[in-house]
């Protein structure tokens, strides 16, 4: 630590040991010292610009998380920095000012060097933690942003996001380390393969997958995993076509005989049709939904209530939209209608579950309206009607066959629609998404499934 001050200060610095050694009559091979360690202390520095912290833990992380970390080391050497640069201001500048040997300029230029060298330590710091950080998100990164140029305030703020990110790399030593506990462990090597259902809105996208990193920690553990690659905006009856092919599909190319569909939101829907209207129960060994609505949402009841012209136009725009994106068929009016409680009611009774499948749910809950802010209004308006909802799907309405339980976490946030699947690819705090599928997959194996 003492390298950085001096390399901050070179120009001071080498100015004091080239008069010491000519006080001392210092000739020959040592006259290019000061030149060495002027390199030395400036190549030092760059290293800790450019290079990622060490891992220092008990398992090895990725790149991203050692540049993270070393994001965090730079902050606290940018401060040290700032806070050293007080005390030579103030016992050196004030007492050398004007002198012979260290004149007004040659203290002007080595205070310019230093005040860059701070803020290049500070901003390189907090540019490493902003983009390799999950647990930060998207509003904490805006905070840190604006409050960049307050004094104290972005202090507060700096030293809050240092803890943030102290916090998210003791949870991926833990994650790395449990990796390598179960590196030979096929935890969820079930005994028939995975097919995993999206809900509304989204496809199977090569470059942005849907199930963020669930699918990769799942095969990691052993599992096999496939994709429903049904329509985004298809309606229920449409979609669970396409997931019968997919089925048959899958067990062709697998030659298991059957598949374990874990689904999402509406995604649980089109599974359940399939399986009992399209023939497919011979063909599923379990459904496992997520945050399905499978009593339908109070809100779409209001959007419902919409005047008709308008809510056929709003639809007529997401259709084409969706078209472009890769749908053959979006029909967002009949797909949106059938979320509402009425059709959620009469599909029930005309789609009863398969005996020979085992069903089974889980929901998660956000504890307010902050929690996730797309989903505040749905959250807000649903609250009153229905209790806890995940932003979009109340508690009550997720529940189906073997409910397994709620997920939440131990902080004020909670878990949204959208956090169960990994949407935004975050870390909270209390909970982890990747190990919780994980632990349903490994659950379904002990099953037998």
């Amino acid at each position: 630590m003492v390298s950085l001050p001096c390399a901050l200060n070179l120009i001071l610095f080498l100015a004091w040991i080239t008069a010491v050694m000519e006080s001392e009559g210092v000739t020959g091979f040592f006259r290019v010292l000061p030149p060495l360690l002027a390199v030395v202390l400036v190549v030092n520095i760059l290293r800790l610009l450019v290079l990622p912290a060490m891992d220092t833990g008990r398992a090895r992380t990725g790149l991203r998380v050692r540049m993270m970390l070393g994001g965090r080391r730079l902050v606290f050497c940018g401060l040290y920095t700032m806070a050293v640069q007080i005390w030579v201001f103030l016992h050196i500048y004030i007492r050398y000012k004007g002198s012979s040997s260290w004149g007004t300029a040659m203290l002007a230029a080595n205070g310019v060097l230093a005040c860059v060298g701070c803020l290049a330590l500070l901003g390189a710091g907090v540019l490493r933690m902003i983009c390799t950080s999950r647990r930060l998100g998207i509003v904490r990164r805006l905070v840190m942003v604006c409050t960049m140029w307050i004094p104290v305030v972005n202090l507060a703020v700096l030293l809050y996001a240092c803890r943030l990110v102290s916090e998210e790399y003791d949870h991926e030593q833990e994650k790395a380390a449990l990796r390598d506990l179960r590196v030979d462990s096929d935890l969820c090597r079930t005994r028939y393969p995975l097919v995993m259902v999206h809900g509304i809105g989204f496809r199977d996208l090569r470059y942005f997958n849907y199930w963020g990193r669930i699918p990769r920690e799942l095969k990691r553990n052993g599992a096999s995993v496939y994709y429903g690659n049904q329509e985004a905006l298809g309606t229920i009856h449409y979609n669970a076509g396409d997931i019968r092919e997919r089925i048959l599909q899958v067990c062709r190319e697998t030659g298991c005989g059957k598949v374990n569909i874990i689904a999402h939101s509406k995604g649980g829907l089109d599974a359940r049709y399939a399986i009992s209207k399209l023939g497919m129960a011979p063909y599923v060994a379990s459904l496992t939904t997520m945050n399905t609505p499978h009593r339908g949402c109070r809100f779409v009841d209001y959007a419902c209530g919409l005047p008709e012209g308008l809510y056929r136009l709003v639809a007529s725009c997401f259709d084409r939209t969706f078209l472009r994106l890769g749908d053959r068929n979006p029909d967002f009016y009949t797909a949106t209608h059938q979320f509402s409680t009425w059709e959620s009611e009469r599909f029930n009774q005309e789609v009863p579950d398969a005996p020979e499948v085992f069903y089974q749910s889980y929901t998660s809950r956000m504890k307010h309206p902050w929690s996730h802010l797309l989903l505040a209004v749905p959250y807000c308006m649903i609250r009153p009607l229905e209790g806890d909802n995940d932003g979009l799907v109340s508690v009550e309405s997720a529940r189906w066959g073997e409910f397994r339980g709620i997920f939440s976490n131990t902080h004020t946030r909670g878990i949204s629609h959208g956090d169960i699947i990994d949407l935004k690819r975050e870390d909270y705090k209390g909970f982890d998404v990747t190990e919780t599928y994980v632990q349903i997959v490994a659950e379904l194996k002990e099953r037998g499934f």
